[in-house]
């Protein structure tokens, strides 16, 4: 469902929902609340879980354990759940807004309806949802399971397929194979044809750049700058469209020179590219896990004070990107080993369970 559909449905401007969406705007009056959940199908609760209390770690691992349950389960539910595909994307709005653990709630119950639906993308869709959110949480086998079942089932068709090895590609990095990475995603985008990318419509322009920022932090995993420099200056080619755009193609950038090893480049292209208004529009998930990868940057050339920033910057964007993920746990312990600790850092750790461990 576009923005404008979405809108259209609830009686409210694309602007507006572009807002919510990138955590702008809150939802703070009821009948908004209610009226949304009616058109996604979804529980109003789910809508403001961002004011329930931090899932735990421990409950984070059951819940992975039963979307581990719902990939490996085959039967046919007693029930089909209706309207499928508002609730799937309600989960990867809730997904862009890094509400974590709603979308692990939702994800059991989508899986196994999505592979009882007609329609095969949402069961990619369900598919591809899984395995981003695995990579995030750490389980990379699990991801790469849920992103091979969304290639089986996209087999055939070269868009869904495209959309399929995103995450595969992502998974594949998380396993630290970024050679087998850049192979699907360049052979991907071989039947999409990216040279064609400034003319291609919005939809497909912005899969191929994807695919190429893909490819280039595939490349850089394996320590290819060379190509990884040569993918991301095609993925520049791709116009502003669809959620992908210039900024979104800087900050592959930044992470490629971080994975690389050339911090103080990474450094530089990421503090212009935040200072764009494409880095307000980018949705809360993606400027947290970003600011959560350049504190990576930051450490090795001795500017721990600015790592701290980033993490806490993150922290306030998407709380469930720092208090969640392990990567973001062992960025968080990197920086408090590596000197005084701001106070606000020190605050964060407390609140997650964390403590410096310098001696």
């Amino acid at each position: 469902m576009s923005q404008q559909v979405f809108a259209d449905r609830i009686g409210k401007s694309k602007s507006w929902v572009d807002k919510v969406e990138r955590g702008v705007r809150n939802l703070d009056r009821l009948s908004v609340i209610h009226t949304i959940s009616g058109v996604l199908g979804v529980a109003p609760d789910l809508l403001v879980g961002g004011r329930t209390r931090q899932a735990t770690v421990t409950e984070i691992a059951a819940a992975v354990e039963r979307v581990r349950e719902a990939l490996v389960r085959y039967d046919t539910p007693a029930d089909r759940v209706t309207d499928l595909d508002r609730q799937l994307d309600y989960a990867y709005t809730a997904y862009r807004h890094a509400q974590h653990p709603q979308v692990l709630r939702m994800l059991p119950d989508l899986l196994t309806a999505a592979r009882h639906a007609a329609a095969v993308d949402l069961l990619v869709g369900a598919y591809r949802l899984a395995a981003h959110l695995m990579v995030k949480l750490g389980e990379a086998d699990l991801a790469w399971l849920a992103a091979d079942r969304a290639m089986t089932t996209a087999s055939g068709d070269p868009r869904q397929t495209g959309t399929a090895v995103i995450p595969l590609a992502q998974a594949l990095r998380a396993q630290r194979r970024g050679r087998l990475a850049l192979t699907v995603t360049t052979t991907a985008l071989r039947h999409l044809d990216p040279a064609a990318c400034p003319d291609a419509p919005p939809e497909q322009a912005a899969l191929a750049g994807t695919l190429l920022v893909e490819a280039a932090l595939a490349a850089a995993s394996h320590g290819d700058a060379s190509t990884a420099d040569d993918l991301a200056n095609q993925a520049r080619q791709c116009p502003d469209s669809d959620g992908f755009g210039p900024t979104t193609v800087e900050l592959a950038r930044a992470l490629a020179a971080t994975i690389l090893g050339d911090h103080a480049l990474a450094i530089a292209i990421h503090q212009a590219a935040t200072r764009t208004d494409g880095w307000r529009r980018l949705p809360a998930e993606h400027r947290a896990a970003h600011l959560i990868d350049m504190s990576r940057a930051y450490l090795p050339i001795g500017d721990h004070r600015a790592a701290a920033r980033a993490l806490v910057t993150a922290d306030q964007i998407a709380p469930a990107e720092t208090r969640i993920r392990p990567a973001a746990r062992a960025a968080l312990t990197a920086v408090l080993r590596a000197g005084p600790t701001p106070a606000d850092l020190t605050r964060l750790a407390t609140t997650i369970g964390l403590t410096s461990g310098r001696t």
